[in-house]
């Protein structure tokens, strides 16, 4: 049988047609699985009424909603190539994107009118795009260039379209942050996709009669991920339109949601929100959380509430599985993102390429392996080979591994500081500092030093109600890492930039420390 992410819901609907699908929070929207695949056949219907062939690009510029789930679909039924594209991203940065995938059809969000007038301003006849879809209400400025996405939606054929697409056939193109230097495009197929659902089923508890609430934003894989997986296991997502904390809270309990996925820095910020104690969120059951290691009080905290925290590694280029860190091991294994999940290999290797075995205390770059790992960067056959070897994803992450499998992350290759010709991971000092009670979360870059090259800066956000100091601070760090790696500068900041999968935005902070240390 060939295997079709879109057919994943044609099939879905036919198993269990009534039970609901996905929930639109805000707008109170329902739709069942039958319902939701008829509005897919029908946005099948436009795509191919516009000339949208097996392997044409159509980029997405939407906020969650069901228009995204039904359209990413439709997509894949038909065998086009979904491209979604981060819409906090301004024109120039969109229009690359729509350039370099050479993206056949846009369907884009009314909130991001302004975005694509730029788009079509701006594009000086170097887009290939001809078909641009509009969803939303409202009069658009340019009427004569935008299809009416409801309009052409009610008039749609309901009929399955004729399956384009299968197995390593290309599903999607998700660009990468493009924190340096312009995004790369990850290519992952329907064959990739299916193994990464797999691969999540098998390593955390997903049941048919979950709720799964889905804040974050669908144009990242943390999020596209479990869309498909929702519809491959038959279960329930609750859609939240945009991030909102208190939100959050009250459509747990409304909706009576068991499951949700948040970075560490929202799992903080919700804690602080007075919803918290006001309403009943005993439905949940676990939460997924991803881009950064949780602090030792941030899991406390959540233990204290019943709710037990899984903790994922994983990189749009592997189409989300890497490592993930259960409950059970949290506690010992502070700062680790746990063991490798199930269908991925790893293995750690040093500078000359050679393995490092398990136990070792030796650092290496960490090498993912699976049937859902990308199969290159669109276009750009160099870095695909940089980063593609003899079947083996080279992450660019430093990590150790213990005996029993446990990785755990350093650092960034490129992020490395060498200090008096020894080497610093950031990211070891960072796990340190957010397990002090004084600190919510913290940061640590490089600086230019006459003395020792390079040294280590720390940017402190403090935990609410505390005041560090550079020496309270320091003290800390003394307690729990070598003399040579404890940070002698420390910056008290309100918030630390990160990028919408909740990394820290690096080159940001070094543009905003750009001085030499005083020694």
């Amino acid at each position: 049988m060939q295997n079709n992410i879109g057919l994943l819901l044609s099939k879905r609907a036919a198993i269990t047609p009534d039970n609901e699908a996905f929930v639109e929070w805000e707008r109170q929207r329902r739709f069942t699985f039958a319902e939701l695949n008829e509005r897919s056949n029908r946005v099948a219907d436009i795509l191919l009424g516009r000339g949208i062939n097996p392997g044409d690009r159509v980029a997405t510029l939407l906020k969650n909603g069901i228009e995204f789930v039904e359209t990413y679909f439709a997509i894949a039924k038909i065998g086009a190539v979904m491209v979604p594209i981060n819409w906090r991203l301004v024109a120039a940065e969109a229009g690359y994107i729509l350039k370099d995938s050479g993206a056949s059809a846009l369907v884009f969000d009314a909130a991001f009118d302004t975005t694509v007038e730029a788009l079509h301003a701006g594009s000086r006849g170097e887009l290939s795009c001809n078909f641009w879809l509009r969803v939303g209400e409202g009069d658009a400025a340019c009427p004569d260039m935008y299809s009416d996405y409801d309009g052409l939606l009610a008039a749609a054929q309901t009929s399955e379209p004729a399956t384009g697409a299968a197995d390593d056939d290309n599903l999607f193109i998700m660009y990468t942050s493009g924190t340096t230097g312009h995004p790369k495009g990850a290519v992952h197929s329907h064959d990739g996709m299916l193994w990464s659902q797999f691969t999540s089923m098998a390593t955390s508890d997903m049941r048919g009669d979950d709720r799964f609430l889905l804040p974050l934003p669908m144009f990242h894989v943390g999020c596209l991920n479990p869309v498909s997986l929702l519809v491959h296991r038959g279960a329930t997502g609750v859609i939240m339109r945009e991030l909102d904390m208190s939100g959050m809270f009250q459509c747990i309990e409304a909706e009576r949601v068991s499951i949700f996925m948040a970075v560490p820095a929202v799992l903080q910020f919700m804690l602080q929100a007075p919803e918290r104690t006001r309403c009943d969120i005993s439905s949940l059951r676990w939460i997924a959380t991803g881009a950064a290691p949780v602090p030792v009080s941030l899991l406390n905290s959540w233990s204290e509430l019943g709710i037990s925290i899984h903790q994922a590694y994983g990189l749009t280029e592997s189409c989300g599985p890497g490592t993930l860190l259960l409950p059970a091991d949290a506690a010992t294994r502070v700062g680790s993102c746990g063991r490798p999940q199930m269908h991925t290999q790893a293995k750690v290797v040093d500078a000359r390429g050679e393995s490092i075995p398990m136990g070792s205390s030796e650092a290496g770059e960490l090498l993912l392996g699976g049937r859902h790992i990308m199969k290159e960067y669109w276009n750009n056959p160099q870095a695909s080979a940089e980063a593609l070897q003899d079947g083996w994803l080279h992450t660019g992450d430093i990590c150790t591994w213990d005996s029993e499998g446990f990785i755990t992350i350093c650092d960034r290759k490129k992020d490395m500081i060498i200090s008096g010709g020894e080497n610093i991971y950031p990211a070891e000092l960072e796990n340190v500092l957010a397990a002090c009670p004084e600190v919510q979360e913290a940061a640590v870059i490089g600086i230019s030093s006459s003395k020792w090259g390079e040294t280590p800066l720390a940017l402190v956000v403090p935990a609410q109600g505390c005041a560090p100091t550079s020496d309270s601070l320091k003290r800390w760090c003394k307690e729990h890492l070598a003399g040579y790696k404890v940070p002698q500068l420390y910056e008290l900041v309100d918030t630390l930039p990160r990028n919408p999968s909740g990394k820290l935005l690096k080159p940001q902070l070094r543009e905003q420390f750009p001085d030499e240390a005083p020694f």
